[in-house]
């Protein structure tokens, strides 16, 4: 061990094994510690799954590429969506509507149809009359 990871005082001594890994003690301040490596990738690797994914690869291609799932590339295109795009605000008279849990029965099927939680944002004047969306399931 080289250096304290807190204050960078070189002088570290072993202290003992924790879940067996050794221990360290710091003799300049006190600080205890276990040399772990880091958990993740690195950053260049998050915004080259982001580039490709942006330029056509496939989320599952791309878990291949870097040997992770492809629910981790999902979490890594989320979050840079988040961190790096903003979200743009509806132009002009809006009115911003949500339909909650609308079900529909078509011709007495068993098959329910309907949505759940959709947004749709219409132009103020276009509506006239009843809005009414019906999806069929798969």
């Amino acid at each position: 061990m080289d250096a304290c990871p807190k204050c960078t005082h070189p002088h570290v001594v072993k202290a003992g094994k924790a879940r067996g890994k050794q221990r360290w003690l710091c003799r300049g301040c006190g600080y205890q510690f276990t040399c772990t490596t880091p958990r993740g990738r690195p950053l260049w690797q998050k915004s080259l799954a982001v580039f490709l994914y942006c330029h056509g690869v496939s989320m599952n291609a791309l878990g291949k590429m870097f040997g992770v799932h492809a629910s981790s590339i999902l979490k890594w295109i989320r979050r840079c969506a988040t961190e790096y795009d903003l979200k743009p605000d509806p132009t002009g008279k809006a009115i911003i509507m949500e339909v909650d849990e609308m079900w529909h029965f078509p011709k007495k099927n068993v098959a329910s149809c309907g949505s759940g939680r959709l947004l749709i944002v219409i132009q103020a004047n276009s509506l006239t009359g009843s809005v009414g969306v019906v999806m069929r399931q798969p």
